[in-house]
């Protein structure tokens, strides 16, 4: 039995060449890289609560900063503990912990770990043979490459992204009319200028991506990380909970009572702003930022967001773990995918497949006749948002594409029960039964859903006008999540009004820190900034907006120049078949 044991952890401690993690992934087994051990995650997928996709982007990859500061319930379950202060915390490095984790670990790297481009992302690999030389390590690098989408070309001939392969046309009996792939190679010129243009001016104004520099700015992240963790700045200030708790009770006070006098659209609006308030302890709690007990924390989002809000935590978590580890990539991140209303970036012009949704994103008529006027249609749209957020939450709880095993299997079954609940007090108690007519019903519905329309706009506020250009695998995580991402700069006593979505930027640096003391993480971040010279974007709410607004135009100015170029060829095409 001893012998057993010490060879297990033999196996688990033998240093894995490239090329062999190279082959593992090649025959489809889930590698991530964390401090140094190799872990093979298959076993995990089913079980882990946010999903399968955001361990998938993570494979090939040294995923420490993300695993440290976010995907802490990458591990079958968290382990809380209490450190020398008696703060509860947690920690992937409690005995427990460890103990999870080499149930995963099958062997270790030297050195430093180059990343791969994961599968899921484009990444090509190729199969080891025991009888290659190990030597070969380096000329894995460019198997994991997947087509730029500035140089390369795309091979799938059935998703409908783009293709560049020529196809035979009849010819005229003058001079060729342009085909569709001529009339393609305009369009994607166009925008692959653009790409390589953005690209250019993140690489001028951000750190390099070569290893010295980067291993820099994570040294330093780690160390601000130990640095918050040391001033208590992971601890819950439950005052700051109880202050929110009073604004909820008066926000539900105030909206019962006008019902109950008939004052029926103040009563629409006192409940959309209770809506509003709760879904900021909906984050907090679906970051376990309030307990840090997973089941526990987990339970108060449901209970909210279900029983009261009628939306699904599940669902937010399973979109929100992959949005925080590929923040604003364009095919990856659901955030902002939202064709064909919105597109924050050129790339989306080339009906781009969805690795989150599974689909291919068309850029179809819908799209260019929206897309061309997304900057007036913003605000409109935000005020109907709500209306989105049960169709995905009710497709995600209902098509069961939550965790069925694990420490999450129940979710799914008690959100079903709230989100039947929630319909019962709303839709039968207050918007039937409590309401005299039709007209007044429909008034009470868009009222209290558009009241929360400011959410909407907060959410989309951080990242809608900042980067979306991809600057490669080897970019660190914090470099990254700065890139992508915008803070909010209002005073103080507003911050209840934003609940915390003011400091994105810091909030994807640090998750799971309470969002009440996140101002005060801020002067520490900003310190971080400036020693590894990275641009912390911060704005007011306006001129945030006035961003948000200016990225929006571009885009649309960008489909309207394409439309143009389209009926400009076409033209001149049925010129020169007819002369």
């Amino acid at each position: 039995m001893a012998d057993a044991k010490r060879s297990a952890v033999d196996r688990k401690q033998r240093i894995l060449s490239r090329r062999e993690i190279e082959g593992l992934i090649a025959e489809g087994r889930h590698i991530v890289i964390y401090d140094g051990k190799v872990l093979k995650t298959d076993a995990w997928l089913q079980y882990h609560p946010g999903g399968q996709i955001s361990i998938k982007h993570m494979v090939g990859r040294d995923a420490t900063d993300e695993i440290n500061v976010y995907v802490r319930i990458f591990i079958l379950s968290l382990m809380a503990v209490v450190d020398t202060n008696n703060r509860l915390v947690y920690s992937l490095h409690s005995v427990e912990a460890r103990q999870r984790m080499l149930a995963y670990q099958i062997g270790r790297i030297q050195g430093r770990w180059n990343n791969f481009l994961p599968p899921i992302q484009g990444g090509q690999f190729r199969l080891y043979s025991k009888d290659e030389v190990n030597g070969s390590d380096d000329s894995s690098d460019a198997s994991s490459r997947s087509s730029s989408p500035v140089f390369d070309e795309p091979i799938d001939a059935d998703t409908g992204l783009r293709r560049r392969n020529s196809v035979s046309t009849v010819a005229s009996s003058t001079s060729p009319a342009p085909s569709r792939d001529e009339m393609s190679e305009s369009h994607f010129s166009f925008l692959d200028a653009r790409t390589q243009q953005e690209i250019v001016l993140d690489t001028a104004k951000y750190p390099a991506l070569d290893a010295t520099s980067q291993d820099y700015i994570v040294q330093k992240y780690r160390e601000l990380e130990q640095r918050i963790a040391s001033q208590g700045l992971y601890d819950c200030n439950y005052w700051g909970y109880f202050r929110e708790c009073c604004r909820y009770t008066l926000f539900a006070a105030l909206s019962y009572t006008f019902l109950q006098w008939g004052w029926y659209m103040l009563s629409a609006f006192f409940l959309g702003c209770l809506w509003h308030q709760l879904v900021f302890t909906v984050h907090d709690a679906g970051h376990m930022g309030i307990t840090h007990h997973f089941h526990l924390d987990t339970t108060i989002g449901m209970t909210i967001a279900s029983y009261i809000g009628g939306l699904s935590l599940c669902w937010w978590k399973h979109n929100h773990n992959v949005h925080h580890i590929v923040t604003n990539a364009p095919e990856h991140d659901p955030d902002i995918q939202h064709m064909p209303f919105f597109a924050i970036s050129h790339r989306l012009l080339t009906s781009l497949r969805s690795t989150y949704y599974g689909i291919v994103m068309k850029y179809d008529f819908a799209a260019k006749m929206f897309l061309q006027v997304q900057n007036y249609l913003y605000y409109p749209i935000m005020c109907f948002a709500r209306f989105n957020l049960y169709a995905l939450s009710y497709g995600h709880l209902f098509l069961g594409k939550g965790p069925k095993k694990g420490p999450a299997w129940w979710h799914r079954w008690y959100e079903i029960v709230g989100v039947c609940f929630f319909w019962t007090w709303f839709g039968y108690g207050v918007l039937y039964r409590s309401l005299p007519n039709w007209s007044t019903r429909i008034g009470y519905l868009l009222i209290s859903h558009m009241v929360t329309s400011p959410l909407h706009v907060q959410i989309t506020l951080s990242h809608f006008a900042m980067s979306t250009a991809d600057l490669g695998i080897h970019e660190s995580f914090p470099q990254k999540m700065l890139r992508t991402t915008m803070d909010v700069d209002c005073p103080t006593w507003l911050d209840f009004f934003h609940g915390g979505l003011q400091f994105q930027a810091i909030h994807h640096l640090f998750p799971r820190i309470p969002r009440h003391n996140l101002r005060e993480t801020q002067k520490l971040v900003r310190d971080f900034c400036r020693e590894v010279e990275i641009p912390y974007a911060i704005f007011t709410f306006v001129d945030g907006n006035k961003e948000v607004i200016s990225r929006l135009a571009d885009v649309a100015k960008q489909a309207k120049i394409m439309e143009e170029c389209r009926k400009s060829i076409a033209r001149e095409g049925v010129f020169a078949a007819h002369h």
